[in-house]
């Protein structure tokens, strides 16, 4: 249960909040896998939230996505945070924090179930993405 909504977030603060619940799904998805090593539960989940993975994620949802999710994504893409992540492309930092900020606005809402569908896909597509 949230105590705010997501319609009064910047998509920065969506992003946020999105960034942390996006980790969450992908340590349980990497401890689901049977990882239990403390550094390769590290590099594993990393693999699922480097701004490159993310950004791929949301252009390969793109087409699923309701037409209020997407604009979700481009307000997220496009706002300015002043700054990029240390490793990150700028236009890889861009697109993840869209999808970061979709997360975000999902895990607001009520439901969880397009929560769940819309990160189980991602990372499914991402899975298959490494090989």
């Amino acid at each position: 249960m949230t105590s705010w909504q997501p319609g009064v977030l910047s998509p920065l603060e969506l992003a946020f909040i999105g960034d942390a619940v996006w980790e969450l799904y992908a340590r349980n998805h990497v401890l689901g896998k049977g990882v239990r090593r403390p550094g390769q539960l590290h590099r594993e989940t990393t693999r699922y939230v480097r701004a490159d993975a993310q950004a791929a994620a949301a252009a390969a949802l793109w087409d699923d996505l309701t037409s209020e999710e997407q604009a979700i994504v481009r307000k997220g893409r496009n706002a300015k945070s002043g700054t990029v992540r240390k490793n990150a492309a700028v236009l890889d930092y861009r697109h993840s924090t869209g999808f970061e900020a979709l997360i975000g606005y999902l895990y607001g809402q009520a439901d969880r179930t397009r929560l769940d569908e819309v990160c189980a896909q991602a990372l499914k597509y991402l899975d298959n993405r490494e090989g």
